[in-house]
């Protein structure tokens, strides 16, 4: 089973927010069981999605324990957002 997050971040600071999400990209795909970890901007102004899938639940618990997540995302990006909606998924029919 796979465990699928989406993050919608609105900001004021879109390109600011790309730019430190950038080393997000290549650390988290480093993770263990990290399936995918991408970041769009978009098609509204100051809109950032970002669509992460782990291969469980803990792999992406592991994810925001990580370093990187916390000095990046949490201490950096969140302070620039005024929404943050982060939204877990598990496949249709699936037990969690």
């Amino acid at each position: 089973m796979s465990f699928v997050v989406v993050a919608r971040y609105v900001t004021a600071y879109r390109d600011r927010v790309l730019e430190l999400l950038e080393p997000m990209v290549d650390a988290s795909r480093r993770e263990p069981g990290c399936l995918r970890y991408t970041v769009h901007t978009g098609t509204e102004d100051g809109v950032v999605v970002i669509v992460e899938e782990y291969e469980s639940e803990e792999d992406f618990a592991g994810h925001c324990a990580s370093e990187h997540f916390q000095r990046i995302v949490l201490g950096e990006v969140v302070p620039l957002l005024s929404e943050r909606q982060v939204t877990t998924c598990v496949p249709a029919g699936s037990e969690r």
